[in-house]
């Protein structure tokens, strides 16, 4: 159960972090490096399922 609320606040965070990318934040300069970053997390987020999904975590 742990694991699937951590793996919730993954999913949480990258989404809000593409969000800002996507919005408010989309003329910083660092912005790909933004998106980069909710990216990993997203597989990140996907890999931790997948473990859980198959019974390797």
């Amino acid at each position: 159960m742990l694991l699937w609320l951590f793996c919730g606040f993954i999913l949480l965070s990258a989404t809000f972090i593409l969000f800002l990318s996507l919005g408010p934040l989309k003329t910083a300069g660092n912005v790909r490096t933004l998106r980069g970053l909710a990216a990993v997390q997203y597989v990140a987020a996907a890999l931790l399922a997948a473990a859980r999904v198959t019974g390797a975590a």
